[in-house]
């Protein structure tokens, strides 16, 4: 909505300033019943400005107030049809009578505090939302903020420029002027190593130092072996036009040497993460006055890695907030650490970066090792690298790449019997996956045509050596993740 706003730890809430137009107490892992849920203090704020919780944000609300909130009777996840019981309320105003919405709770709103009143109900939560009267302050069950609330969007604009009167003057020029701005502030006259992965995170992280900086930043790719078909040349193609100072080190025979016999996922990742550093510290040195390690983080990153948010639950590892810093004798910048995938994107292609390169699905840090289930070989990898490049090319060709948000292919431990030539095989299966969503934090699978995957299936089993059969996932984050491993 182009309005600026600071994502703060509850720990880290000390108040508002005359500046804050309003105020959101998101979601939780947590439930209002532990002892150590996370608390906020809002004496002096509640009928000062608004006040909107979301989920865990409108359980703790209401029980504060004086409201029951209880473990539900079966934990609702996923999409649910709410109904509007008070279409005049500001917070619900222009929205149909009954919508879809995205609800991820295990308690639930048992009895109403004194001045709450429903404004919209599910089948199975009576109290989907509420307003107090006499004040300014709401609560949704649901989560607005996700894709697949329809009218979500709607609902968190009536809050943010309707009851708060915030103005979407905040724009991808305007967090570039100021970021470069303090970015020079920042690093002074100091050099800056970074990894780049060829991602989208990376790139414009680089982009905006290089604005900041220019050939003081120094940008190192490390070729892990573990990449897509043909990926280090179209990613070095990619970055030819950008004038980044770019190092590319070939560590493939390192990697795949000490994952040999691994298949733990989080052993993974942690192995993955400590080659990485090794190389990259290895590479790094050779450029005497660095004094920073640029990354580009995102607030995804920090969030799912628990990196900022005490209370926020670990769902994986990242091996781009590893040790390296503290090995290294390095002070951390991350341009991006507060952004999320959609405004990154915003910001680099305002940033004037090529938009297929913007628009790449994102890839996960360790590579398709976590795309293969079980342990890490060249011969799986091989096979997985033809069947992905497949799989990729054909959503292009379909017209269908841009509408999602991550696709990818994933090697299963299963081999199965299978006919080819009048033939018996016994050969590897393949599982498709392709998700939609618009920061990564909660996604739905995407709504591939059938004839689209049978032609994707057909030319995998045909052209890829040793699979025998594809199939397609259709699970949603929550509760599933968007990667197997």
């Amino acid at each position: 909505m182009n309005v600026y706003s600071e994502i703060i730890p509850h720990f880290r809430f000390e108040g508002i300033d005359k500046q804050t137009k309003g105020l959101i107490l998101s979601g939780s892992p947590c439930s209002v019943r532990q002892d150590n849920a996370p608390q906020v203090c809002l004496e002096g704020i509640r009928g000062s400005i608004p006040v909107l919780g979301i989920c865990y944000g409108a359980q703790l609300l209401a029980s504060i107030s004086g409201g029951n909130v209880e473990n539900s009777p079966s934990r609702e996840y996923g999409r649910a049809s709410v109904t509007i019981k008070d279409a005049s309320d500001p917070l619900l105003r222009g929205l149909p009578e009954t919508s879809q919405v995205w609800m991820s709770h295990g308690d639930t709103i048992t009895s109403l505090p004194e001045g709450l009143k429903i404004i919209a109900s599910t089948e199975d939560v009576p109290v989907a939302a509420y307003s107090f009267s006499g004040e300014p302050t709401w609560g949704l069950q649901f989560h607005p903020e996700v894709v697949h609330s329809i009218e979500g969007a709607r609902i968190l604009s009536n809050f943010v420029t309707g009851i708060c009167g915030c103005k979407g003057e905040w724009t991808g020029e305007s967090f570039i002027q100021s970021c470069v701005t303090e970015l020079r502030s920042q690093l002074g006259e100091d050099e800056v190593v970074l990894g780049l992965s060829g991602g989208v995170d990376s790139s414009v992280a680089a982009v905006l130092l290089h604005k900041a900086i220019g050939k003081r930043l120094h940008c190192i790719f490390v070729d892990s072996g573990l990449l897509r078909k043909n990926e280090v040349c179209n990613v070095m193609d990619s970055y030819g036009n950008m004038g980044l100072d770019v190092t590319v080190a070939d560590a493939s025979d390192k990697f795949l040497t000490d994952l040999a016999g691994v298949t733990d996922p989080e052993t993974k990742r942690k192995i993955i993460g400590r080659d990485f550093v090794e190389v990259f510290e290895q590479e790094a040195h050779k450029f005497k006055n660095v004094k920073w390690l640029g990354q580009g983080t995102i607030y995804p990153d920090v969030v799912e890695s628990a990196k900022v948010n005490g209370t926020a639950t670990v769902i994986k590892s990242h091996h781009n907030v590893g040790g390296l810093p503290e090995k290294m004798g390095l002070k951390v910048v991350e341009p991006l650490r507060m952004l999320f995938k959609d405004e990154v994107r915003k910001i680099g292609l305002a940033l004037g970066i090529d938009s297929r390169l913007i628009g790449r699905h994102p890839f996960p840090g360790p590579g398709l090792a976590i795309r293969i289930i079980g342990e890490v070989t060249r011969e799986k990898l091989e096979t997985l690298r033809e069947a992905d490049a497949i799989f990729i090319d054909s959503l292009r060709k379909y017209g269908l790449y841009d509408s999602i948000w991550q696709a990818g292919t994933i090697l299963l431990p299963v081999r199965s019997v299978g006919v080819m030539g009048d033939e018996r095989t016994y050969e590897n299966c393949v599982a498709l996956r392709a998700v939609t969503s618009v920061d990564g934090m909660t996604a739905d699978w995407a709504r591939i045509p059938h004839e689209a995957l049978a032609a994707i299936s057909s030319e995998i089993i045909n052209k890829v050596k040793g699979v025998n059969r594809v199939v397609y996932d259709i699970s949603s984050k929550p509760p599933a993740t968007i990667e197997w491993e």
